[in-house]
C-alpha cells in the first residue's frame, strides 16, 4: 500500500459510522419486538441457565431437550402454573424458542456493534471525540445482557411464576435508552458528514422535561407488562364500571402504585394523556426547525394511543400488544430525533 492509499483509508468516515449505528438501532427495535412476544407468551423463564457462548446453540438431540425440560420443570412457573395447565415437551419447545431467539438476537447485536467498532477503530475512521461515546454504547449493551439475566433469575426461585416487574422495567428501559443513544449518535455523525465542522447536538431543557414525562409512561408500561396488568380491565375509559378502580391500598399508596395491577393499569392509562400534552408541546417547539421530526412524534404517539385503547377493549390480542411495544420503541426514536433537532447549533 502506498502513501496515498494509506492516507485515504485512514480518514474519519462519519457517514459510514452513522449508517452502521442506524442498522444497530433497527436491530434493537427488532429485539424489543421479540422481547414483547417473549413476555406475552410467558417464555422468559424457559431457559434457566446463562451461557453467553454455548447458549447460542439450541438443543440438538432428544437428550438435550429432555435436560432443558427437566431444568424448566424445577422452576416455580412450571410447578405452579404451566405444569398444572398440562404443558408437555411440545409446549416447552414453543416457549424455549422465543426465549432462545430473543437471546440470539441480543448476541447478534453485540457482534454487530463490537466487530465494526473494532474495524473502524483499526482503520482510524472514528472522528475525534467519538471513541468514548462508542465505548459507552458498547458497555451499555453489555450491561443490558447482565440486566436480562438478573431479570430471568428473579423468576427462578421462591414462588414467582414470572420475572420481577422491576427487573423487567430495568431491562426494557435500558434497551430504550440504548436505542435513543444510538439514534442520537448516528444523527451527530450524519450531520458531521454533511457539514464538516458541525458541533455535536446538546441536550436541552425541553428534552429533559418531555423525556421525563415520556420515561414515566414507558416505566408504567413496563410494569403493566410485568404484572400482566393489561388484563385488569377490558373496557375504556372506565375500569370495572368506575373511573378509579378498586385496588389494594392497605400497605400504603406508594406500595399500591408500584405493585397493584389495577392501580398501575389506571396510572398508565391516564398518565398517557399527560405524555400526549408534553409531546405536543415538545413537537411544536421542533416544528419550525424540522417539520418531519415534529410529524414523526405526533404520528407515533397518536398511533400509540389508539393501539393502547384497542389492546384493552379487544382483550390483549398478542399481535396488538406487540404492535403497542413496537410503536413505543418508534416513539423513542422520534423523540430522540426531535431532541437532537432542538439541540443542534446553527452553522
Amino acid at each position: 500500500m502506498d502513501g496515498t492509499e494509506s492516507a485515504s483509508t485512514a480518514r474519519p468516515r462519519p457517514e459510514a459510522l452513522a449508517v452502521w449505528l442506524f442498522v444497530v438501532a433497527a436491530m434493537v427495535v427488532a429485539i424489543l419486538v421479540v422481547g414483547g412476544i417473549t413476555r406475552l407468551t410467558e417464555s422468559g423463564l424457559a431457559i434457566t441457565e446463562w451461557k453467553p457462548l454455548s447458549g447460542a446453540i439450541p438443543p440438538l438431540t432428544q437428550a438435550d431437550w429432555a435436560r432443558e425440560f427437566t431444568l424448566y420443570r424445577e422452576t416455580p412457573q412450571f410447578i405452579n402454573q404451566t405444569g398444572p395447565a398440562g404443558m408437555d415437551l411440545a409446549g416447552f419447545k414453543f416457549i424455549f424458542f422465543w426465549e432462545w431467539f430473543h437471546r440470539v438476537i441480543g448476541r447478534l447485536i453485540g457482534l454487530a456493534f463490537a466487530l465494526p467498532l473494532a474495524w473502524f477503530w483499526w482503520r482510524k475512521a472514528i472522528p475525534a471525540g467519538y471513541k468514548p461515546r462508542l465505548l459507552a454504547l458498547l458497555a451499555l449493551g453489555a450491561l443490558q445482557g447482565v440486566f436480562g439475566w438478573y431479570m430471568v433469575r428473579s423468576g427462578l426461585s421462591g414462588t414467582r411464576t414470572s420475572v420481577s416487574h422491576f427487573w423487567l422495567s430495568i431491562h426494557l428501559m435500558t434497551a430504550l435508552l440504548t436505542l435513543a443513544a444510538l439514534v442520537w449518535t448516528a444523527l451527530d455523525l450524519r450531520r458531521l458528514a454533511r457539514i464538516g465542522k458541525a458541533q455535536r447536538a446538546r441536550w436541552t431543557w425541553p428534552a429533559t422535561a418531555g423525556g421525563l414525562v415520556l420515561a414515566i409512561q414507558l416505566l408504567l408500561g413496563a410494569w403493566v407488562a410485568g404484572l400482566d396488568a393489561g388484563h385488569a380491565s377490558d373496557s375504556w375509559p372506565l375500569m370495572q364500571g368506575r373511573l378509579v378502580p378498586e385496588f389494594d391500598g392497605s400497605r400504603g399508596l406508594l406500595q399500591a402504585a408500584t405493585h397493584d395491577p389495577f392501580l398501575i393499569h389506571f396510572l398508565h392509562r391516564w398518565w398517557a394523556w399527560v405524555a400526549v400534552a408534553a409531546l405536543v408541546w415538545f413537537a411544536r417547539r421542533i416544528r419550525p426547525l424540522d417539520r418531519k421530526a415534529s410529524a414523526a412524534i405526533h404520528s407515533a404517539f397518536g398511533v400509540q394511543i389508539l393501539l393502547g385503547i384497542a389492546v384493552v377493549v379487544l382483550g390483549m390480542p398478542l399481535w396488538l400488544a406487540v404492535a403497542h411495544q413496537l410503536v413505543a420503541a418508534l416513539l423513542v426514536v422520534a423523540f430522540a430525533w426531535g431532541a437532537h433537532v432542538l439541540g443542534r447549533t446553527p452553522v
